[in-house]
């Protein structure tokens, strides 16, 4: 056995061209996936200016040698830049392609990554039940190694159970992604969806809330600032599930359910933590609602099922929450290189990893790097053994050789 981390990506993304995708919409919505494909590329060229033109170009060029775009949906491209990076396992998320670099499609119908609950229930049921369909039998190559997530939309409680009960079924242990917004549908502490947390709990799989939907398109328009108010306030919409799900009481009903935030930092979660205990506690400033408000149906403190419940899939994560990881809970934080988006560490992981976690104790980093994924995912590190003994990356390569 070598001093190797065992390092689990728990935010990447993998997805088809859409010629492929249309394979497995059903029959009687095909017709329709072609409409809609073609006005995503009319949409996707309307995009287009010089900035985004010489950004593929510099990005095409980086990743060019190392197959593109190809190792969202060709397993054996991909592993090889899973062992190019020293990636033993990873955690599947659909939408491969988030910049516009083309050669992959979106989740049919939008159903993935920006779907929200005000997306047509029907439409987006029939998007997901593709994807699904697909990273199953993608995940099925290496499976020691891939945990492909499920998309269940949530318009339809009866369905949303179904459809957990046939990713468990379909080896898909990475878990679910619900809609990070659940718009015009009931919010997430509204005990309609406990068959959904049931159910998920049940079966051991985790429910994700992952970034990437936006304020509504009346929010603020086309207005100065837009991309960076977007991107500022971005974390805010996959974060707001969680505490819904503390004060609903959720984790109170379902103690075996796993909640995970994915791609959206964790910088933010002490403090959110701290403000949610202190009102639970009775803080000054919550006498003229009185302690009711902020302790019913809750036997812990929120910090407690925080601690117990939930994870950050905290991806690229920045200084910040390496400062921080004590109070966040070094068990409670996991890393991702969100291959293959160009915003993660692909093709330069093993450097950023030195960076980033060269001075933090081998303790932390083998919790934070990996431990606490295997656990959460149920990774099996005997079967995962051989690949990390292979590629994995070394104390010297992240602590230097005088470590």
């Amino acid at each position: 056995m070598s001093d190797s981390y065992v390092l689990i990506s728990t935010d990447s993304h993998a997805g088809l061209p859409a010629e492929g995708y249309r394979d497995y919409i059903d029959a009687e919505y095909r017709e329709a996936f072609d409409a809609a494909q073609e006005e995503a590329e009319a949409m996707r060229q309307l995009a287009e200016n010089d900035e985004h033109r010489s950004f593929l170009a510099e990005w095409n060029a980086e990743i060019g040698h190392h197959g593109g775009m190809k190792g969202a949906y060709d397993p054996a491209v991909r592993t090889k830049e899973m062992d190019h990076d020293g990636v033993a396992a990873e955690v599947v998320f659909p939408d491969a392609d988030s910049a516009g670099v083309g050669g992959v499609a979106k989740t049919p119908f939008a159903a993935g990554l920006g779907s929200t609950g005000d997306d047509d229930a029907e439409m987006t049921l029939a998007g997901a039940w593709a994807h699904n369909r697909w990273i199953a039998e993608f995940c099925q190559d290496s499976p020691e190694r891939r945990a492909g997530v499920a998309i269940v939309p949530l318009h339809d409680v009866a369905a949303a159970v179904k459809m957990i009960e046939w990713s468990a079924d379909h080896g898909l242990r990475g878990g679910i992604m619900i809609p990070t917004k659940w718009g015009a549908l009931p919010s997430y502490n509204d005990p309609v969806y406990d068959p959904v947390w049931a159910a998920a709990s049940a079966t051991g799989l985790p429910v994700h809330t992952h970034s990437g939907v936006g304020p509504d398109p009346d929010d603020y328009g086309y207005t100065p600032g837009l991309i960076a108010i977007y991107a500022t306030e971005a974390y805010w919409w996959a974060a707001r599930p969680l505490w819904a799900l503390i004060l609903g009481g959720v984790f109170e009903r379902h103690p075996a359910l796993k909640y995970v935030v994915a791609e959206n930092g964790a910088w933010w979660t002490p403090d959110i933590v701290s403000r949610m205990d202190s009102k639970w506690e009775g803080h000054h400033a919550t006498r003229k609602f009185g302690p009711a408000a902020f302790r019913a149906g809750l036997t812990m403190k929120p910090g407690d099922y925080f601690r117990r419940n939930c994870f950050m899939a905290a991806s690229v994560m920045g200084d910040v929450e390496v400062d921080r990881r004590h109070e966040i809970g070094v068990g409670n934080l996991m890393w991702g290189s969100d291959y293959p988006h160009p915003e993660g560490t692909w093709p330069n992981t093993r450097p950023w990893l030195a960076e980033r976690f060269g001075r933090v104790p081998q303790e932390d980093v083998r919790q934070i790097l990996g431990l606490t994924a295997a656990e959460v995912y149920g990774f099996d590190l005997d079967a995962l053994a051989p690949h990390v003994d292979r590629v994995g990356p070394t104390v010297a390569d992240i602590h230097g050789s005088e470590r």
